[in-house]
């Protein structure tokens, strides 16, 4: 019933740009704080930014601060990620979460050097 789909994800060389996006489905998040997650190969899963309801307040990882724009559009119940000069450090499957511990899938993102 409820379900987050993440798209956009792909192979970049490194110093490029990737936008991931969020659509969800079966319950609107507009009154609750979504974030985007990642975890690469041998390591723990890790917050990556978050954002508040109203879009208003952001927060960001250090790696990322800087280069990641998080975003959402309530009306379309969507949330995105704008990653710039990535890094092959940035290589990872990156996971939408939304109140309630819903999870997408997951998209690959790889950074090549």
């Amino acid at each position: 019933q409820v379900q987050l789909v993440e798209s956009g994800g792909g192979l970049v060389q490194a110093g490029g740009s990737l936008r991931l996006s969020c659509a969800a489905s079966g319950r609107t998040f507009s009154a609750y704080g979504m974030g985007w997650y990642r975890q690469a190969p041998g390591k723990e899963r890790e917050l990556v930014a978050s954002i508040s309801s109203s879009g208003s307040h952001t927060y960001y990882a250090d790696s990322v601060k800087g280069r990641f724009t998080i975003s959402r559009d309530n009306a379309k119940n969507t949330m995105d990620l704008q990653m710039n000069s990535l890094k092959p450090e940035d290589t990872a499957i990156y996971y939408c979460h939304a109140a309630g511990d819903y999870w997408g899938q997951g998209t690959q993102v790889t950074v090549s050097s």
